[in-house]
């Protein structure tokens, strides 16, 4: 498993789902998620159970980490989309959507490259300042530059110090940050 890839592939569909939340109706945005919530479960399942899945088993051997469920960190990311559309509203949640996939992805890929630091749960302070630096910047383009500092922060910390899977909650604690500030 190469950690570099699946975290660009998280970027990139974490970014590709937030753009679909925010440029479609709301209503079909819950359909997709829900229906791939439901496909994904299947296929980890089937996965899970020694089944080989044309084209899905190859990339999900090649993205997961070792030890992990099949598609774990996308069903997770799927899941924390599906609660921040259905609880918050539509320009929120694609807000919060972009704060996991910058934030996630950029953590991880400059914490294994250049962390020496480790601060907290085996996590960089490189990689955490990267995260938070590069979503700050991100959202300042989206929002005003307090609020998008303060979501940015609030993020970070969320990531940082989440004793779950961060895709569940970087994006409600971006999300609650959004609605407490705007």
């Amino acid at each position: 498993m190469h950690e570099s890839l699946r975290q660009v592939v998280h970027l990139i569909f974490g970014l590709g789902i937030a753009g679909f939340v925010l440029l479609f109706d709301r209503d079909l945005a819950l359909s997709v998620l829900v229906l791939a919530l439901f496909a994904g479960f299947i296929l980890s399942d089937a996965i899970s159970r020694g089944y080989t899945v044309p084209v899905v088993s190859p990339i999900v051997a090649g993205l997961e980490r070792r030890d992990a469920a099949p598609g774990k960190g996308a069903l997770f990311f799927a899941l924390g989309a599906l609660f921040c559309i259905v609880f918050f509203a539509k320009e929120v949640a694609f807000v919060g959507l972009v704060a996991l996939s910058l934030l996630d992805s950029v953590t991880t890929l400059v914490g294994l490259r250049f962390g020496r630091t480790r601060i907290y749960n085996h996590k960089s302070l490189e990689g955490t300042l990267a995260g938070f630096a590069v979503t700050a910047i991100v959202l300042a383009l989206l929002l005003p530059p307090g609020i998008a500092l303060v979501t940015a922060v609030a993020a970070a910390v969320a990531e940082l110090a989440s004793p779950v899977d961060d895709n569940l909650v970087v994006p409600v604690v971006a999300c609650l940050t959004l609605t407490a500030l705007l």
